[in-house]
This record gives C-alpha cells, sequence and structure tokens, in this order.
C-alpha cells in the first residue's frame, strides 16, 4: 500500500486542492471590482465520507417552485429569503464585487489552508517516523 492510497492524506490533498482553486477564485473577484456587471463567484466545498473519497454532488433531488402561486417546501427558504441581499452591494455598473467581504473570505481560506498543510505534513511526519525513516 503507497501513501496515496490512505484515505485520510487522500482528504487533506482533495482539501489542499480545493482551498488553492478557492483562493484563485476569490483573487478573481477582487481583480474584476471594478468590471461592470460581473458577479462576485464562490465554489462549494467537497463533502467527504468516512474513507477520505468525495462523494457526488448529486444528492436527493430538491423541491423547487415553477411558480409564485406554488406552497414553499416545509423547511425550505423562501425566494425572498433566498435572495434577500441580492443587489444590497450592486453598484450602479452593475457590479456586485464587495470588495471587504471577498478579502474576508480569501484570509479565512488561507487560514484554512495553513491548517490543513500543517496537519498533512504532520502525518507525514508520523508516518515515517512509524515506519522508522524519520
Amino acid at each position: 500500500m503507497s501513501i496515496n492510497d490512505l484515505p485520510e492524506l487522500s482528504a487533506l490533498r482533495t482539501k489542499m486542492q480545493w482551498h488553492q482553486e478557492r483562493q484563485r477564485v476569490l483573487s478573481e473577484n477582487v481583480s474584476n471590482s471594478d468590471t461592470p456587471k460581473f458577479r462576485p463567484r464562490d465554489l462549494v466545498e467537497p463533502k467527504l465520507d468516512k474513507a477520505g473519497a468525495v462523494t457526488g454532488s448529486m444528492g436527493p433531488l430538491a423541491l423547487t417552485r415553477t411558480s409564485g402561486s406554488h406552497m414553499t417546501p416545509s423547511g425550505a427558504a423562501s425566494a425572498f429569503d433566498q435572495n434577500r441581499n441580492a443587489g444590497f452591494e450592486t453598484r450602479p455598473a452593475g457590479n456586485a464585487v464587495n470588495l471587504e467581504e471577498e478579502m474576508m473570505k480569501a484570509a479565512s481560506n488561507q487560514m484554512d489552508y495553513a491548517a490543513v498543510t500543517s496537519l498533512y505534513s504532520k502525518s507525514l511526519r508520523l508516518l515515517k517516523t512509524a515506519i522508522g525513516k524519520g
């Protein structure tokens, strides 16, 4: 069994790759803060199972309102709640990037990445020690 086959390390590598990609997306949001009609984007955090593998994004189907006269499913937010902040920070040019929010996300992402890389390197050192190479 190679080190790459260990589910814990695989999960940590997946998480590090996600943080790297998220940092790229957040930096694009900041760099396009003056671009007319630009909407900020973000990534959905991957869900990992107990074995450390990414679970599929296709879960149970969600109920969808196809008409405003339909009732909201129990436990779901209304359309008003889902869009309550949409357009709150939109400027006249149509740009919706909030620099303070994007910088907070980037800083949080950087701290999370540092924590994951630290855990990954400590796990590797522990494995090296266990097999007598550390």
